[in-house]
């Protein structure tokens, strides 16, 4: 059996990003992945966006994720939206809380992304597969690592069937954060997320604001090669894709590539894994 593997897209805003989607998905496709996700904006802000990538992928013959978010929504919009997915064919989301867009307060009826899953087990029942998110590193906002793992086990027990992780570059992490679940008899499937490294200053301001450590020999090695694209792009093809064979190694139950909505990293990670 082939090993499982999916791809993350975000909705583009342009017609020239839209079609250079489309080519990016065609190459992915070939890699026959168990689904492709399409990311949520900041209080719903690319819903009509995520909703037609969604619905793209779906007419090209892959089962598509939709990430859905809540924090600042009512009870009435998110059943609205989730019906809307469920007649477009839609069976998979991935449950987030979600970020409201600057100067928004916390307001909506939803607080935490335990409290949506909890919804739309409620209201659908089985239909949705929900994939829920974890951080092996720990949440930036939370306020300790068991206080985390608290907030990952309310999704659980709220119906989650199965988690995607935030990208990391330190296997240990995710091992850590299984063990940390098999030892509160949770056996939920925990896909490790991976981000291909192409670049050096991009990756390590999003990183810094999304709480993803850049182990610090790696981090210097980036900075050493300056503004060197190629060496870059080789260091990182190499780092990422030992990675990926270390946490199969170690049982991981899939890959979910954030893909930035390119092609050549991932599948050179791929060809690399013989995926």
């Amino acid at each position: 059996m082939s090993f499982p593997i999916s791809f993350e897209f975000f909705p583009p805003k342009t017609p020239e990003g839209a079609e250079k989607l489309r080519v990016v998905r065609q190459a992915l496709y070939a890699r026959k992945p168990q689904f492709c996700s399409v990311t949520y904006g900041a209080g719903g802000s690319t819903q009509e966006g995520t909703f037609g990538v969604v619905k793209a992928i779906l007419d090209e013959g892959v089962d598509a994720a939709s990430h859905f978010s809540c924090v600042g929504a009512t009870k009435q919009t998110v059943r609205a939206q989730l019906q809307q997915l469920k007649d477009m064919g839609v069976k998979r989301l991935v449950a987030l809380r979600g970020d409201l867009p600057s100067g928004y307060g916390l307001g909506g009826e939803f607080h935490y992304a335990s409290d949506l899953v909890t919804f739309i087990r409620d209201e659908f029942g089985p239909h949705f597969h929900i994939e829920v998110a974890a951080y092996p590193e720990m949440h930036p906002q939370a306020r300790s690592p068991e206080a985390d793992l608290q907030a990952f086990l309310a999704k659980v027990k709220a119906g989650a069937d199965s988690a995607i992780t935030q990208y990391f570059f330190n296997a240990d992490a995710f091992c850590r954060f299984q063990e940390d679940l098999q030892k509160r008899g949770v056996d939920l499937p925990v896909i490790p997320g991976i981000m291909p490294i192409t670049g050096s200053t991009q990756l390590m301001r999003f990183s810094d604001a999304c709480g993803a450590e850049i182990p610090r020999w790696i981090r210097l090695r980036l900075q050493g090669y300056g503004d060197d694209v190629a060496s870059i792009r080789a260091f990182g093809l190499d780092v990422v894709t030992q990675m990926c064979e270390d946490l199969r190694r170690r049982g991981a139950v899939g890959l979910h590539f954030y893909t930035m909505n390119q092609s050549a990293a991932t599948l050179a990670i791929c060809d690399r894994l013989g995926l």
